[in-house]
């Protein structure tokens, strides 16, 4: 059963459903080899378990170490991707624009998140939450299976990127 209620985020606008943005989320998912295999038609069930927000700029979407169950989808704008280090400084670690997935590791494991993402100009966003992800599981499987394979791509691309980054550093630690 597609989405009842919005999730509250009180830095954010909320939009409205994904659906009412359909033809702008397909321009975004349509070029992207992640959804290679998904259908017009499966694009639209997606949208149908979706909402959509907007974060001015330099407005915190969410904080590293709070409790997370969603993941976003970046549809217009720029998010800075920031960790603190061991010093507790704040370093950017990644930008990510229109077509990047901030947040899928909370949807996953419900764990706190490992990051902050910060709008760097005004931007867009559609948001898939867990409680959402189960009633695609459950109400359009078809669907629900593809996001859930797309989901254990994101993790395992971004577990190969951060392993490729830390090489360097694992090696000289083995000498």
């Amino acid at each position: 059963m597609p989405i009842t209620t919005a999730i509250v985020l009180p830095n954010l606008a909320y939009l409205g459903a994904a659906s009412n943005y359909l033809e702008e989320i397909y321009e975004v998912l349509g070029p992207l080899a992640l959804f290679d295999g998904f259908t017009p038609e499966e694009h639209s069930i997606l949208c149908d378990y979706m909402e959509c927000y907007a974060a001015d700029a330099g407005v915190t979407i969410f904080s590293e170490g709070e409790q997370g169950d969603f993941m976003m989808l970046v549809l217009t704008g720029s998010v800075n991707v920031i960790k603190h280090d061991k010093d507790s400084k704040e370093k950017v670690v990644s930008e990510v624009g229109p077509g990047g997935f901030l947040g899928e590791m909370s949807l996953v494991d419900g764990q706190a998140r490992f990051a902050s993402c910060v709008a760097t100009v005004p931007t867009d966003v559609a948001i898939l939450h867990r409680r959402d992800l189960a009633g695609m599981v459950s109400g359009q499987p078809q669907v629900g299976v593809k996001v859930l394979l797309l989901l254990l791509q994101l993790v395992t691309r971004r577990l190969r990127d951060a392993t490729t980054r830390m090489l360097p550093t694992i090696e000289s630690n083995w000498i």
